[in-house]
């Protein structure tokens, strides 16, 4: 183990029931620039994260698709997988529920706490989302829906068993009192006492018996483990705990966990049940769980219902790994919401990444040659505004580690860019270029490279839990390697007579925020499902026939149809809805259809949408087509009725 000690950090398990949009991976990023931070500090750091695999609504949507659960389950963890592993996540263990080893020690772990006492066997009835597959009483709805996730509840009851949650609420209380540190940020700790706790806890259902998807109890087969018992334990099967007390030398080195990272929706289940089991089994408890806030798109949560969900390999198409890095990690609140939109990203990566960062690295360099054919020297010349860029970058490395002890990573990234801010008014201050035309001040001017191409190799080193593959990018180009952590707080360690690399790489492209745009038009359209009439039969919600009869569907004729430009899908209809007035309808159809081939066609749209924007164009309706497989492909085939049908005749 290292001097500084062990560091085991995790992350919340993802659930399995679909891709994960950006502000799901934004906290499995923020972890791995939390250990990656800490191994550069000189930690022995074991990171962990995974998916949460078992559960009714998996089951469900494994029906639908006319497949078993662990193949669904199966398919969807290796999408969330790579979703991190695309994010350059340097995670040390990825553990799956399905897991032999864990669904082994679930079971035993069940056993032991029924055997002690702690569990025992009632029935639950109340009110049930299968969404979050939780129960909720009357009152914890809101506007009568589940209060996590907004969504329909339904009554339900069932045979369950129960953990008695009561019988360790005071204990956890007094440990909350006792360990401030415990459940950052404080206002999180503060929900947790004063809604759930200080007014006393219920006893938890702990097993399910309407759905077969989870670890069965084994002496009680009809049950299957409740979600958060099956799903918090990973903490501990990941690192092999064993309730039998040969846990492995793992288990012993790492627990308790020095950070549990979640989102503040599941802090309740963290800093509550959580500890409780622990307390049951014995164990110590980690030593600090911090809810990060959520990650909005436009200002709302991101939703798949809402259609403005993002997803990091879409982002990472248009800006590349490091520009979302560092736009998640930098642009996130310690305790408060973070926003994100197509135009703040691009902002960030020309501002920040483009200029202050990549301009830096690039004018350093190319000056290396231009002057003195790439060789950097220090010739001793020094004046003394060469003490204060040295003062910047020499006490960085402890400013940024006081943010990091706090989690702060915003802050903390915010202290390395302004070591390069720095830099760049050295540029200003010193004025290279009009050194190089007296050839007496050639000795300042290599001192004055020298010390900008030093003082990067610090900020850079700074800089690699955040940005990896672009600090590599700067190291390789400089000719040197990354300083170790007791060289930080030095300058003057970047070897004289080195040489950079005679070809400078840009390493970040400022992008035109129109191209980027319409990119993300694209990406979006793809992203929706194709507005159609289904063949294929499917488990669809249902919907009231007050509501079905607002819909507006009306025969509209084709007066003129387009292809949109800086768009590969995008069709642009004009057309003759009765009304007198052309309607514009923009349809992602052009894989389907060339647009000569429909103008004068009768076709059917729902003219009662709100108007919404794409790629600039302003689309008022959608048109109705119908999608099915062609050997094995996606076909689509708009509506159309006889011509002899009238523009503006409506659908009933």
């Amino acid at each position: 183990m290292s001097e500084k000690g062990k560091y085991y950090i995790t992350t919340a398990i993802a659930y399995t029931s679909g891709k994960p949009h950006i502000g799901n991976v934004y906290e499995i990023v923020l972890a791995d620039a939390i250990a990656r931070f800490k191994r550069l500090e000189g930690y022995d750091v074991w990171f962990q994260t995974g998916t949460d695999e078992h559960g009714q609504k998996n089951e469900l949507k494994a029906e639908a698709e006319g497949i078993t659960p662990k193949e669904f389950v199966d398919r969807v963890a290796g999408i969330i997988k790579g979703q991190f592993d695309l994010m350059n996540v340097s995670y040390d263990h990825f553990i799956r529920t399905t897991d032999d080893y864990h669904e082994r020690e679930v079971q035993r772990i069940f056993k032991k706490l029924y055997d002690q006492g702690d569990i025992y066997k009632s029935a639950y009835e109340g009110l049930y989302c299968t969404d979050c597959e939780s129960f909720f009483t009357e009152s914890q709805l809101v506007d009568g829906k589940c209060p996590d996730c907004g969504r329909e509840v339904h009554p339900a009851k069932e045979e369950a068993y129960f953990f008695k949650m009561s019988k360790y609420a005071p204990r956890l209380i007094d440990y909350i009192n006792e360990h401030p540190e415990f459940i950052q940020p404080v206002s999180r700790k503060n929900e947790m006492m004063n809604n759930f706790l200080l007014p006393g806890l219920q006893d938890l259902c702990v097993s399910r018996s309407s759905f077969k998807w989870g670890i069965p109890v084994e002496f009680d087969p009809k049950h299957v483990v409740y979600v958060w018992l099956d799903a918090l334990t990973n903490y501990i099967t990941g690192i092999g705990y064993h309730c039998d007390g040969s846990s492995t030398e793992r288990f012993q080195k790492e627990w308790p966990a020095d950070l549990h990272l979640i989102g503040k929706d599941i802090v309740r289940f963290h800093t509550i049940y959580w500890p409780i089991f622990l307390m049951a089994l014995d164990l110590p408890l980690p030593k600090q769980v911090f809810g990060h806030p959520w990650l909005l798109m436009n200002g709302n949560k991101m939703s798949k219902s809402k259609g403005n969900t993002i997803y990091a390999d879409d982002l990472v198409d248009v800006f590349g790994v490091d520009a979302v890095r560092y736009f998640v990690l930098h642009e996130m609140p310690y305790e408060n919401d973070g926003n994100l939109t197509w135009e703040l990203v691009t902002e960030r990566n020309n501002s920040d990444l483009a200029n202050i960062l990549g301009n830096l690295v690039n004018r350093t360099i190319s000056m290396s040659n231009k002057y003195f054919g790439g060789v950097v020297k220090n010739s001793g010349v020094t004046e003394p505004v060469d003490d204060d860029l040295k003062a910047v970058v020499s006490s960085c490395r402890d400013r940024t580690a006081a943010k990091m002890a706090d989690l702060r990573a915003a802050d903390a990234i915010t202290e390395i860019m302004n070591l390069f801010k720095r830099c760049n008014k050295y540029i200003d201050e010193t004025m290279p270029w009009s050194l190089a035309k007296d050839e007496a001040k050639l000795p300042r001017l290599e001192t004055v490279l020298y010390n900008l191409v030093d003082s990067i190799c610090v900020g850079a080193s700074l800089l690699q839990p955040f940005l990896p593959q672009t600090c590599e990018n700067i190291f390789r180009q400089l000719n040197t390697q990354p300083r170790a952590w007791d060289e930080l707080d030095q300058t003057g360690l970047y070897p004289s007579g080195g040489k950079v690399t005679e070809q400078p790489e840009i390493l970040f492209a400022r992008l035109a925020e129109d191209e980027v745009i319409a990119r993300a038009e694209e990406k979006r359209l793809a992203n929706q499902p194709v507005p159609a009439i289904e063949v294929e039969p499917q488990t669809e919600e249902k919907v009231d026939f007050d509501t079905f009869c607002k819909s507006d569907f009306r025969a509209v004729k084709v007066k003129a149809c387009e292809a949109v430009k800086k768009s590969d899908k995008l069709l642009r209809f004009t057309l003759d809805d009765g009304t007198g007035v052309d309607r514009q309808i923009l349809s992602g159809i052009h894989k389907w259809y060339e647009p000569e081939t429909l103008v004068g066609k009768t076709l059917i749209a729902i003219v009662n949408l709100p108007p919404r924007k794409m790629m600039g164009l302003e689309s008022c309706g959608m048109l109705i087509s119908a999608v099915h497989k062609e050997k094995g492909e996606e076909a689509l085939h708009l509506l159309m009725v006889d011509d002899s049908i009238p523009a503006g005749a409506k659908l009933c």
